[in-house]
């Protein structure tokens, strides 16, 4: 059976809260103070750091499960999550640059990225993903024509840095962070089809 427009508007609504929910607990959180280890600025960049993995891993589930699933409408909400793992990912930038270095310490966030190699992993995930969410919208689609599909497929490249920037950054090897790499490399392993296309022979 395969699902309805109806059904795929409902499943963005649910996605939306899956993206919204954890934001609001965050913000109660906080007010409430409670929650948090001894460290609640660490403990918050990695929160939305996990969370903007969860939708990149998500975003790149889409398509499998659509092709094999024989879902052609899933495609539909690929955008929404890719977004939504922007948003996530933002949120953990401005957390490092507000909680661990400080509003008056701003002008060390450039110095801090270069020299920390962890972050420049971070920093080069998060420029390619506001570069694909700008160009999601449709107009920038037809404006790049088949050009899109190839800006598009970087998201690969994210989905190689941004868990290493994960588990370099936790500094201590936990299930966790290995659980994020193994599951990305299982969803590129996935496409290396497409991956032997673009490779010379």
């Amino acid at each position: 059976m395969r699902l309805t427009l109806k059904q795929i508007t409902s499943l963005k609504v649910l996605l939306h809260l899956a993206g919204l929910l954890p934001l609001l607990w965050l913000i109660f959180s906080v007010l409430q103070g409670s929650g948090f280890s001894a460290d609640p600025a660490k403990d918050i960049q990695h929160f939305t750091g996990r969370t903007a993995l969860k939708f990149l891993l998500a975003t790149l589930l889409v398509t499998p499960l659509a092709r094999y699933g024989r879902q052609p409408l899933l495609i539909r909400v690929r955008r929404l999550l890719g977004l939504w793992c922007f948003a996530w990912a933002t949120l953990h930038l401005a957390s490092y640059a507000l909680l661990e270095l400080g509003i008056n310490n701003l002008s060390l966030l450039g110095a801090e990225l270069i020299s920390r190699p962890y972050l420049t992993l971070g920093i080069i995930s998060w420029v390619i993903l506001l570069a694909l969410a700008i160009t999601s919208l449709q107009k920038f689609q037809r404006r790049l024509g088949p050009h899109w599909q190839t800006l598009h497929n970087f998201i690969y490249l994210v989905a190689i840095l941004a868990p290493i920037h994960y588990i370099w950054s936790v500094k201590v090897v936990s299930p966790q962070p290995l659980l994020y790499v193994l599951l990305a490399i299982l969803l590129l392993a996935w496409r290396y089809k497409k991956f032997r296309r673009w490779w010379p022979k």
